[in-house]
């Protein structure tokens, strides 16, 4: 398994600038332009072509408080091997050759533009598959991190008090390649890759034809979680009203679950837009010293006790309440 760390991660855009593949950097950046966790995960490169088979930590070795003359035992970590799955998401940009010609010397923009916007849909179906992929629809896919943290019972899990079926959550999540991760095919361009097949028959029925230009595009990626306490769930928040709302103390308890109390520099608050409204009425008080902001990449970016706070467009404002 190969892993590099650049700062305290890997992520698409660095993977993307090491292949020395211009198609391939393009393209990660397409992917994670909209997509702001695609910004954060980290990669890294699958054991297998289509699996990861990882460790899973469950225990650490406690060791033994000794005296003089005194035997120790010796103790070991408890682990699990885990076995994760890599998706492969596919995909084909047509343009009919009479459009295209239509457009003259803009032809080449224009497939361009539509070739950005097919890799823009690929970017949104990850993120969403990233939060609430479930196999047992979709066997193809890998199950999200709502499919793994799905019962107030979890230790990772806390509930605001919400029920129904117009709740949403917050998810602390830190990145790394002993954390939660991304992975990608074995010796594979960072799991990327867009091929243009040309010109190209199309059969519309059994009798009709015509000539089209055509891209392919393939993403493969899966995702692994090291250590179960680097992902938390805030859940059953409500999307309207004044009870059972985004309650600051309990992302300060969240933070306090996890490996490093408090999070570390990898580690990033994630919420869709209707909860970033509640967030920033809490954050409105300038007396509260919870809540920073600052700027990163030339945007405003809210930090609560130092960690960004992140919009992620695929958490959902209608999960149903979790027990």
């Amino acid at each position: 398994m190969s892993t590099v760390v650049i700062g305290a991660q890997f992520t698409m855009l660095e993977l993307a600038k090491r292949t020395n593949n211009k198609d391939v950097l393009d393209i990660a950046n397409v992917l994670a332009e909209k997509n702001e966790v695609l910004q954060d995960a980290a990669w890294v490169e699958a054991n297998q072509k289509t699996t990861h088979v990882g460790t899973k930590v469950v225990s650490i070795p406690s060791g033994t408080w000794r005296s003089a003359n005194q035997g120790v035992g010796s103790s070991t970590a408890t682990t699990r091997q885990h076995s994760e799955p890599i998706g492969r998401l596919e995909d084909f940009s047509d343009i009919d050759e009479m459009i295209l010609d239509l457009e003259g010397s803009n032809g080449k923009a224009v497939r361009g533009k539509e070739d950005e916007l097919h890799l823009e849909g690929l970017g949104q179906t990850l993120s969403e598959t990233i939060n609430r992929g479930d196999k047992s629809d979709d066997p193809n896919s890998f199950n999200g991190l709502s499919q793994r943290y799905d019962a107030l019972a979890d230790a990772n899990v806390l509930g605001a008090g919400g029920t129904g079926s117009d709740l949403t959550s917050l998810w602390i999540i830190e990145w790394g390649p002993k954390a939660c991760h991304m992975i990608y095919p074995r010796g594979s361009n960072i799991g990327i890759s867009a091929e243009d097949k040309g010109k190209v028959k199309m059969n519309p029925t059994a009798s009709t034809s015509y000539y089209a230009y055509e891209s392919q595009f393939v993403l493969q990626a899966g995702m692994f979680v090291v250590d179960d306490r680097c992902v938390q769930r805030i859940a059953n928040i409500e999307t309207s009203g004044a009870e059972n709302i985004l309650d600051d103390d309990q992302i300060i308890e969240a933070l306090n679950y996890m490996p490093t109390a408090g999070g570390s520099g990898n580690t990033v608050i994630y919420i869709n837009r209707v909860l970033k409204t509640q967030f920033d009425i809490l954050a409105k008080d300038k007396a509260n010293v919870n809540y920073t902001s600052d700027t990163a990449f030339g945007m405003p970016v809210t930090r609560f006790r130092g960690i960004p706070v992140r919009m992620w467009e695929s958490i959902l404002n209608t999960e149903d309440a979790l027990t």
